[in-house]
């Protein structure tokens, strides 16, 4: 159970945490990502992301997970995609 948001890059999963600060999980595997080069720089991507993003979101575990269509996007499509993915979870928050 968690508050849950997608788009065809990206599935995110976050849950409340007690530690106070969000947290960041990811997985990007071979199927979604491709080789070793990809799927780093997609984890490079989202991360930078997440600390961009960190002081607004509330205190979350939030899991990253990549689907296909990470494989061929451009770091700025990675990075737009998962911008709006955590407005989203910050909104689903908001109403929870």
């Amino acid at each position: 159970a968690g508050i849950r948001a997608s788009d065809p890059l990206f599935m995110v999963i976050a849950r409340p945490n007690e530690v106070g600060h969000p947290r960041l999980g990811l997985a990007v595997g071979v199927k979604a990502a491709g080789n070793a080069v990809n799927r780093n720089r997609i984890k490079r991507v989202v991360r930078d992301s997440f600390r961009r993003q960190r002081q607004d979101l509330p205190s979350l575990d939030v899991v990253v997970n990549a689907r296909g269509g990470a494989r061929l996007a451009s770091n700025a499509q990675i990075a737009a995609s998962v911008t709006a993915l955590w407005a989203r979870i910050r909104e689903r928050c908001a109403r929870s």
